[in-house]
C-alpha cells in the first residue's frame, strides 16, 4: 500500500518535501533582545527587529521572519546596552601625578547596517572602541589635577569623555550611554605615602587657620557685647545717679558680707555714722 502510494504520487511528494525544507530554510526567529541585518550576497538589505528609542516589548518587529535561502544570510547583533571595560592604565594629571586608572563603558548598536560594513560584529566594535577610550579618558584626565578628581568636577570630566567617545563610536553605528571611573588612586607605595601626608598637612593647616578666625571672630563678638554693655549701663544710672549709687552699695554689701570663700567668720566692726554704711541710714 505505501509503494502504490509513493508511485502514484511521486511527484507531489517530492514537491511537498521540497517545499518543506525550503520553508525551514526560509523561516528565521528572531528574539525580542536581538536585531538581525539580512544580507544578500553580502551587502546589507534590510534589518529585522531594528532598534528603535521608547519602544515596547512586542511592538518591535521581533518574532518569525522569511528570507531567501542560500542568497540570504543574517548577521545578528545584540540589541541590549553592552558593556565595555577598560583595561587598567596609569594617566598622568595636570599636577604631574600618576594615577592608576580603572573604568568602564555602557553603549547599544542603533545602526546595524552601519556596524556591520564598518566592523561586522559587536566584538569587533567593543575593541576599535578600546583604544578610543582609552586615548579620551588620558586626554581629558590630563587636562585635570588629582584633587579635582575627589570633587564635583569629576561628573563633568565624565560628561566630556561620555561626549567625546559617543562621537567616535556613531562612526560604528553604537551610541555611548554611560561611562563611569571605577577606581582613580594614586599607585601604591611611596608616591601614595607622600600624597596623603601632604594632604594631611593641608588638611591640619586649613584646620589651624579655621580655629585660629573663630578665636578672632569671639574676642571681636566679646569686645563689642561688653562695649555695648557699658554703654547701656552708662546710659541707664545716668538717669538716676542715686539710684545708681544704692545698686553700687548694695554689691558692695553683699560682696562684704556674704562673702562664701570666708570659712573663719570675721567679724567687721563699724560705727553707725561711718560713710560706708550710709544706704542703711535711709534718706
Amino acid at each position: 500500500m505505501p509503494e502504490n502510494i509513493w508511485n502514484e504520487h511521486r511527484g507531489s511528494l517530492l514537491a511537498l518535501g521540497a517545499a518543506i525544507i525550503a520553508l525551514l530554510f526560509s523561516t528565521v526567529i528572531v528574539p525580542e533582545n536581538e536585531q538581525a541585518v539580512v544580507l544578500r550576497l553580502g551587502e546589507p538589505v534590510r534589518v529585522i527587529n531594528r532598534f528603535k528609542p521608547n519602544q515596547d516589548y512586542g511592538q518591535t518587529g521581533a518574532g518569525v521572519s522569511m528570507r531567501i535561502p542560500f542568497f540570504e544570510q543574517l548577521t545578528r547583533i545584540d540589541k541590549r546596552v553592552l558593556s565595555l571595560d577598560m583595561q587598567p592604565q596609569q594617566v598622568t594629571s595636570s599636577d604631574q601625578r600618576r594615577l592608576d586608572v580603572d573604568a568602564y563603558a555602557r553603549f547599544r548598536i542603533i545602526d546595524p547596517v552601519r556596524m556591520v560594513r564598518t566592523a561586522g560584529t559587536t566584538e569587533k566594535v567593543q575593541e576599535q572602541l578600546q583604544p578610543i577610550m582609552n586615548s579620551v579618558l588620558r586626554q581629558e584626565l590630563g587636562k585635570r589635577t588629582f584633587q579635582s578628581m575627589l570633587t564635583a568636577e569629576r561628573g563633568q570630566a565624565m560628561k566630556n569623555i561620555r561626549e567625546a567617545l559617543d562621537r567616535q563610536a556613531r562612526q560604528y553605528g553604537a551610541q555611548v550611554i554611560d561611562v563611569r571611573i571605577k577606581r582613580a588612586d594614586l599607585p601604591a607605595g611611596t608616591p601614595l605615602d607622600s600624597a596623603f601626608t601632604r594632604m594631611q598637612a593641608e588638611r591640619e593647616q586649613e584646620a589651624s587657620a579655621i580655629q585660629a578666625k573663630g578665636e578672632r571672630d569671639a574676642q571681636i563678638i566679646q569686645a563689642q557685647a561688653i562695649a555695648q554693655a557699658a554703654q547701656i549701663y552708662a546710659e541707664s544710672y545716668g538717669k538716676d545717679p542715686g539710684f545708681y549709687d544704692f545698686y553700687r552699695a548694695m554689691q558692695s554689701y553683699e560682696t562684704t558680707f556674704n562673702d562664701p570663700n570666708s570659712k573663719s567668720g570675721s567679724t567687721i566692726i563699724l560705727s553707725p555714722d561711718n560713710d560706708y554704711l550710709r544706704q542703711f541710714r535711709g534718706k
